[in-house]
């Protein structure tokens, strides 16, 4: 079968990184649809700023797959599904846990992959650098996971359905993901973007001290995500990958916001450095998952930007020469 007839459904587009995505699959040779649950229809704004060949949209309720079947029927057999969808708030998901895993565990997508006979589509998974229990520097993937809340349990919950119910798949444990905002903007807060916004204001604001991550540079998971994409159609085998998705940067919440303020040139003295206890978020936040991403590197050859490179293009900061 020719490249340019290969099906690719993103579930979750409308999301922050499924919008990414969405727009850089536009520019490929491939038969791209996408999936939607919160409101009554795709978001107009999403499907203009893919024109000229706005991808198909089919509404998808992932708990109780309700949509599946017509996605079978309008688009036939995907050869790639990538799962964005989630919900991705660690308080959210220790306020409903049931809700958490029904959405979280992709059991009915999975049931529906399991039942195309010609061959088995390769499922790229989305997880989460907080299935670590975050008690050391730069977790490796065979390290323990050892969730510490209801969000990290139930990403764990669906990193082990898929390897013990499905043969073809890319689990992607991502970091803190930043970058531009969507061309349909997301209404949960972006990181770089809210330091900055805090920042500008010249007021004085506590960020942890004590709380470490590998925030990743949007366009570089969707890289990622593309060059899964190309080596399933190019090696046309089944794959079992689990692979650590962040930046090459260990850094503290001060050290982001640091960052910003270097960058942007605003008073580094509004920062004030605070330790993660003092904050009652109503969820356990692990402390330390910083991860080691070189099997990604060795894997797919990608080599992720810099945080502070990463915040430039975020902010559209140009080096002055």
């Amino acid at each position: 079968m020719s490249e340019e007839r290969r099906k690719v459904l993103v579930v979750g587009g409308t999301g922050y990184l499924g919008q990414h995505l969405l727009q850089e699959l536009a520019g490929k040779p491939y038969d791209v649809a996408f999936t939607y649950h919160s409101a009554t229809n795709a978001p107009a704004s999403l499907l203009q700023a893919l024109l000229p060949s706005p991808p198909r949209a089919f509404r998808l309720d992932l708990q109780t797959g309700e949509g599946l079947d017509l996605i079978a029927d309008a688009l036939g057999p995907p050869h790639v599904v990538v799962n964005c969808a989630a919900i991705s708030a660690p308080r959210a998901c220790e306020m409903d846990p049931a809700v958490a895993m029904a959405t979280n565990v992709p059991s009915s997508l999975v049931k529906w992959l399991s039942s195309f006979s010609d061959f088995k589509p390769l499922l790229i998974h989305l997880s989460t650098d907080q299935v670590y229990e975050g008690v050391k520097s730069f977790y490796k993937e065979e390290d323990d996971a050892i969730p510490v809340n209801v969000y990290g349990k139930s990403k764990l919950a669906a990193e082990l359905f898929i390897s013990s119910n499905y043969s073809n798949y890319a689990i992607l444990r991502s970091s803190i993901i930043y970058g531009q905002q969507s061309v349909s903007p997301v209404k949960k807060s972006l990181p770089i973007q809210w330091i900055d916004g805090v920042l500008s204001e010249g007021k004085e604001i506590e960020f942890f001290q004590d709380e470490f991550r590998c925030p990743v540079y949007v366009k570089d998971v969707v890289d990622v995500i593309l060059r899964l994409i190309k080596k399933s159609i190019s090696d046309g085998e089944d794959m079992q990958l689990l692979l650590n998705v962040g930046g090459p940067d260990r850094v503290s919440r001060v050290q982001m916001a640091e960052a910003v303020a270097a960058i942007k040139g605003y008073d580094m003295s509004l920062i004030k450095p605070v330790p993660a206890a003092s904050v009652n978020r109503g969820v356990i936040s692990p402390s330390d998952i910083s991860m080691d991403i070189s099997r990604l590197v060795e894997v797919l050859g990608i080599a992720p930007v810099s945080f502070r490179d990463g915040v430039k293009l975020t902010l559209d900061v140009k080096d002055h020469i």
